[in-house]
């Protein structure tokens, strides 16, 4: 079953849904809008950490990897609904544009917003230690 809500169409990643189970960088509703992560050197760089935050992630899968995009899926803990989790680099711009959803449902009770302050908390980290290494 294809989602088609996924992926990056001119440079953006899709809008959320009316339903407030979805956060991202690129919203216009100001209740689901998220900031942007700066790239950490260039593009190889910036994807190599998106990706080992995303493998620290528990019940994480990457699930589709290309030059400018990255997809995942997050499975909840108990009952396994799946969340996608897609990343947009900008090169222009040397911006990391993400977007967490929920595909079912309508409350998320604020774990997309809480799953990317931690991702986006944890990109900064590793980031800042790269730079000091």
């Amino acid at each position: 079953m294809s989602n088609t809500h996924i992926g990056v169409k001119d440079g953006r990643l899709a809008e959320c849904p009316s339903s407030p189970n979805c956060v991202s960088t690129q919203a216009e509703d100001e209740s689901k809008k998220m900031d942007p992560l700066v790239f950490s050197g260039d593009l190889t760089q910036s994807k190599k950490l998106v990706k080992e935050v995303l493998g620290e992630m528990e019940r994480t899968s990457i699930e589709d990897d290309s030059q400018h995009y990255i997809h995942a899926i997050v499975k909840s803990k108990i009952l396994r609904f799946k969340d996608d989790v897609e990343f947009y680099f900008d090169e222009q711009q040397k911006l990391i544009h993400y977007r967490s959803a929920s595909r079912v449902g309508y409350s998320d009770m604020g774990v997309n917003r809480k799953r990317m302050e931690e991702f986006a908390s944890a990109y900064k980290k590793k980031s800042q230690q790269g730079a000091l290494t």
